[in-house]
């Protein structure tokens, strides 16, 4: 049996992981390092690599003295291809789609972004995740692989068959054209009661930073965290996409039986797009936020499902684009807690 690899319980109503088990604020995941995908016409590799890659490189600096040149060591942040696959209840293989990620949590990568594109809607629709098989058989795995098979009572709906499509790093799910098609996908109510202090909105991005260790040590990924009302950091996950880290918080949420995200608050590092306001309404995340801008796009999903949505979010101010209702005073939000 694979090292990695997900399957339902004999009682079926979990999801145990057969070798260990998933942490609740670790930045790598049960599935740790991964594997570049193979050249054209390579033998698939199945040796892992990490989320941080070492690279010497060339510093050119301006000085009093003029232009020096030396040589020093950077830490890259990996960047490999990660090809997703169903498995169907008769047992034919279904590809869905490849993404470019950073490699680290990638059973919860691939179960956010099913869930996101609607293709499970529960814990109980996924029957096992694994790496898939090396060439051959024997214990070698397939790192840039992983398979998904689907429950009994799930199936893949033809709208799903039919999306092909590769997913950048940088685009993030580009099969998505419209919001009458992602309210289709079906959306949970969003929490109507929660409210969020604006104090406590105004802390998070220091938390964020001090947390991001991965960027800390590359300054190229994306992160997304999940925080409770109070302000508490949940979950972190990073990524080099900005949707992939979305799809790692929310498959890890989905992975530990965590979902709707009511009375949660969810901050992105970068700017917030139409596919990641898609991603929070799946989830039903009623306040999202994050340290740049909306697109316009993104501000009419999110009023159209009831979504906060905050940009500019720094430590001494942020724009609301929808849902201010739910942004109360500092002590306001104490009393009502």
């Amino acid at each position: 049996m694979p090292d990695d690899h997900l399957r339902r319980d004999d009682a079926g109503l979990t999801l145990k992981l057969l070798s260990k088990s998933i942490p609740g604020r670790s930045r790598m995941s049960h599935d740790g390092r991964q594997v570049p995908a193979r050249a054209a016409g390579a033998k698939p590799a199945s040796r892992r690599s990490g989320a941080v890659l070492p690279r010497s490189v060339e510093r050119i600096a301006a000085t009093d003295e003029g232009i020096s040149r030396r040589r020093l060591r950077d830490m890259l942040a990996a960047e490999e291809p990660l090809e997703i696959v169903i498995q169907r209840g008769d047992g034919a293989q279904e590809p869905v789609t490849v993404t470019m990620r950073t490699p680290g949590a990638d059973f919860e990568l691939v179960s956010g972004f099913l869930f996101a594109e609607g293709i499970v809607d529960c814990l109980e629709d996924i029957a096992a995740i694994r790496y898939c098989p090396g060439i051959g058989g024997g214990n070698e795995q397939l790192y840039n692989r992983v398979e998904v098979r689907l429950a009994s009572h799930a199936s893949l709906e033809p709208l799903a068959r039919e999306r092909r499509f590769y997913t950048s790093s940088s685009c993030g799910v580009c099969g998505m054209a419209s919001i009458d098609a992602v309210m289709a996908l079906g959306c949970p109510p969003v929490d109507a009661t929660l409210t969020v202090s604006d104090e406590t909105l105004l802390a998070l991005p220091k938390q964020l930073r001090e947390e991001q260790t991965i960027f800390q040590r590359t300054g190229g990924l994306h992160a997304a965290a999940l925080f409770d009302a109070r302000g508490r950091l949940a979950l972190l996950r990073e990524d080099v996409g900005r949707h992939n880290a979305m799809d790692k918080l929310v498959g890890a949420s989905l992975l530990a039986g965590e979902l709707p995200m009511g009375q949660r608050i969810v901050l992105l590092s970068g700017r917030l797009s139409f596919e990641l306001v898609q991603k929070a309404a799946r989830a039903g995340v009623p306040v999202l936020a994050g340290v740049s801008a909306p697109s316009s796009l993104a501000v009419e999903l999110a009023e159209r499902t009831g979504i906060t949505l905050v940009g500019f979010l720094r430590e001494m101010s942020f724009n609301v684009y929808t849902g201010g209702s739910r942004i109360v005073p500092g002590a306001a939000a104490v009393t009502s807690a």
